[in-house]
């Protein structure tokens, strides 16, 4: 195996002053991208990457082989009705990128292709498509691209019609984009220095962007926008979001110049969000409610004061959203650790759960574009049954499945075991684990197992079904989620719990279930593995700072490990609107405890186990430099030999490569990296 290349040398140290204290970060300048010796470093460490995962080139095209196998690689999805069309996406062998299609009443009739991404990503490195918004009358779309992987979009739109691009071309846009009903008008958000979604304005089709009216601006640098439309279509929302503050202001659809009127003035804490029906708003708020209740409200006078509860808050059981149509009201709940749809009358009348067939699964609803609908569409899965797409009959409650994910090499769900357990964490709270493995697995220790986790905004990691984790069950791993504090698993109180000056349940509860797993059989220290990406690659950073002898390799994807020096700078993108998750530095308890866990802040002079770090040079999530400060902190003091590895992709952003095969490729180089260090951990033994 080759040297270990050495830590780049230390510049003029950088100090930095915080609360009477005065901390050295060798590394700073790394951030400085413009400085021909920090992309000579990225080049070092990728090189290094590759020489000595040479080795394992065979093995990636063959997991590259086997999971391309299970992709169709022609593929139609399941078309969607809204208006008089019926609107899908098609796949083409041996193309990146989906086209985006509709035909008129009928799936017999002649296709239309509105929106080709393989022709816009035609000579360029990256491509994300941000928005694709159809007018009501069905005559205009509204798209967005971005090429750098910078999440900055650029607004464009088509005339379906004539089947060209109108002209506008409007940069500098975020993801929130919605049509007024006279189907000229549109509004959208832009982005200030810090990439935050602070502006929206309001648009006329054909006309000079550069008279576009400006409709809101948020100064609050911890607030961000967005704009939506009520499934009733008849009010434009302007979202104000402040991780745990929201505010609402509505608009007439019918009337975009007549201005937004806010519903209820932000207040810190409290969220609320806002539907339509009739003469009655619906808003789902955490106001005296911390797992959230459903309150209505007369349109015509709104004011807090008018509002009625409708559904009260539970203790076991969290209300995540609703989707109204214009007979049913569909509430998507959390309890027990899964998601749960029930429906009801508007009214609230005759409600009924939708029934699921197994025990543990994965369902979120669709776009469900038609408010007229009788049925409801969700899409299923779970660690064993591939994605399908279902129409739920809110009358009869029978379900069709529309689509489901087809694996043309072959898979049989009967081959696979899939299980919830629970883990203790040190205060005595139960961890949900979700795993999954082959049949015959051996509860003996001698098993290589995949544990993930990621417990962060409230995002619960449900037990989806991932056709390339295939490649690794069939070679003996079991793969298992640790739903840690800091989702929403287990309700409002779970995220509560593991945020702020209670981030470190996550990394205990983290902790806890890989021993749990590790005493009950399912593998031993030697054959397990751990992967987070982005807040989970912080979870990643901080169990092995906590932990490196638990643990044989660690994959830590586009990790936020600098946790207190990024949370200190308001101008890199996400600082200051995420306090309220993280904590602002600038609080003396805030900094001491963030400081007490940052794994960058962490580093110690120990050994570690085998580790892939990556990044992406355009990420505006989790800055390329800090994978890169991390890698260059842990070569310079940790005390093995083990591999200790940075792949930089130097022409995508946080979510990697955009291409459906370059991303196989990406998925590929871990599971090698993964298969190849627990093998040779085994023949150490």
């Amino acid at each position: 195996m080759s040297t270990p290349i050495p830590p780049p040398a230390p510049r003029r140290p950088h100090y930095i002053h915080q609360h009477g204290l005065v901390r050295v970060d060798d590394y700073y300048w790394l951030r400085r991208r413009e400085d021909p010796a920090v992309m000579a470093y990225i080049e070092a460490e990728n090189a290094y990457t590759a020489q000595v995962t040479a080795h394992t080139q065979s093995l990636q095209e063959q997991l590259y082989a086997e999971m391309k196998g299970r992709m169709p690689e022609s593929d139609v999805s399941a078309p969607e009705r809204n208006g008089p069309y019926f609107y899908y996406t098609r796949l083409e062998a041996g193309r990146q990128y989906p086209m985006h299609c509709r035909r008129r009443e009928s799936m017999d009739a002649v296709e239309e292709v509105l929106l080709d991404e393989n022709e816009l990503a035609a000579g360029q490195p990256f491509l994300r498509v941000g928005v694709f918004e159809i007018s009501p009358d069905h005559t205009l779309l509204a798209y967005s691209v971005d090429h750098a992987g910078d999440e900055v979009f650029t607004l464009a739109i088509k005339d379906l019609r004539a089947g060209q691009l109108t002209g506008e071309r409007i940069p500098n846009t975020s993801y929130g984009v919605v049509w007024a009903n006279d189907s000229r008008t549109l509004f959208y958000s832009t982005l200030d220095a810090a990439k935050r979604p602070h502006k929206v304005f309001r648009h006329t089709a054909g006309t000079d962007a550069a008279q576009d009216a400006l409709v809101y601006h948020e100064t609050d640098e911890t607030y961000s926008v967005s704009v939506a439309k009520t499934s009733s279509k008849a009010y434009l929302l302007l979202y104000v979001w402040g991780g745990d503050t929201s505010e609402v202001h509505y608009a007439s659809a019918d009337q975009p110049a007549a201005g937004f009127k806010v519903l209820q003035p932000r207040r810190r804490g409290v969220e609320y969000s806002l539907s339509h029906h009739g003469d009655l708003f619906y808003i789902v708020t955490n106001e005296d409610a911390l797992n959230f209740r459903l309150m209505a409200a007369p349109v015509s006078h709104p004011e807090r004061a008018a509002w009625q509860e409708r559904i009260p808050n539970r203790s076991e059981v969290m209300l995540d959203s609703i989707l109204i149509f214009r007979d049913f009201l569909l509430r998507i709940e959390r309890e027990g650790g899964f998601r749960h749809l029930r429906i009801s009358n508007i009214d609230g009348s005759d409600e009924r759960e939708v029934h699921f067939p197994e025990p543990v699964y994965a369902v979120f609803p669709a776009g469900n574009p038609e408010f007229d609908s009788r049925e409801a569409r969700f899409y299923y899965s779970s660690l064993v049954t591939p994605y399908s797409v279902v129409d739920y009959d809110m009358d009869t409650q029978r379900w069709q499945v529309k689509k489901q994910e087809q694996i043309p090499s072959g898979y049989d769900p009967q081959q696979y075991v899939s299980e919830q357990l629970a883990a203790t964490a040190p205060d005595g709270r139960q961890v949900p684990i979700s795993i999954v493995y082959r049949k015959g697995f051996a509860h003996d220790g001698s098993h290589p197992l995949l544990l993930t986790a990621y417990g962060s905004y409230g995002i619960s990691n449900d037990p989806f079904f991932d056709t390339n984790r295939l490649s690794l069950l069939d070679r003996g791993f079991a793969v298992a989620i640790a739903h840690v504090r800091g989702g929403a698993e287990l309700g409002r109180a779970w995220f509560e719990d593991g945020r702020l000056l209670h981030k470190k349940n996550t990394f205990t509860d983290f902790i806890a279930s890989a021993e749990y797993l590790i005493a009950r059989g399912y593998t031993r220290s030697a054959r397990l593995a751990i992967m987070g990406g982005s807040a989970g690659g912080l979870l990643m950073g901080a169990a092995v700072n906590r932990r490196p002898d638990l643990f044989r390799a660690v994959i830590a994807d586009v990790p936020f490990v600098d946790v207190v020096n990024t949370m200190s700078d308001a101008g890199i993108p996400l600082t200051a609107i995420e306090y309220s998750q993280w904590g602002d530095p600038a609080d003396k308890a805030m900094f001491d405890y963030m400081m007490s866990y940052s794994p960058y802040d962490n580093v110690q002079a120990k050994d570690y186990p085998d580790m892939l770090i990556t990044g992406g040079l355009d990420d505006p999530r989790v800055a390329y430099w800090e994978p890169l400060k991390w890698a260059a902190r842990l070569r310079a003091l940790k005390t093995d030999r083990n591999l200790l590895l940075l792949k930089m992709n130097l022409h995508a952003g946080h979510a990697g490569a955009s291409g459906r095969y370059s991303h196989l490729r990406e998925v590929a180089f871990k599971y090698a990296f993964l298969i190849d260090r627990l093998e040779s951990a085994n023949h150490r033994e």
